[in-house]
């Protein structure tokens, strides 16, 4: 992943757009996530917390409650 600096843009404003960028590709959490070993129970069991949480959102745009 590059990040190439425009015309006059400031290093301050070239590094916001870079983690701008990982956090919205999951480079980070990816990299938090594989520091350690994760049992198979434990990454099922986040896997279906996001989808409550994801499940719980969509429901709340729709108006369902």
């Amino acid at each position: 992943m590059a990040i190439h600096l425009r015309d006059n843009e400031s290093i301050d404003s070239a590094l916001r757009r870079f983690k701008r960028e990982l956090h919205q590709h999951g480079v980070l959490e990816a990299a938090r996530r594989k520091q350690r070993y994760e049992k198979p129970s434990d990454k099922r069991r986040r896997m279906q917390a996001a989808a409550i949480r994801r499940a719980r959102r969509a429901a709340r745009r729709r108006g369902d409650r």
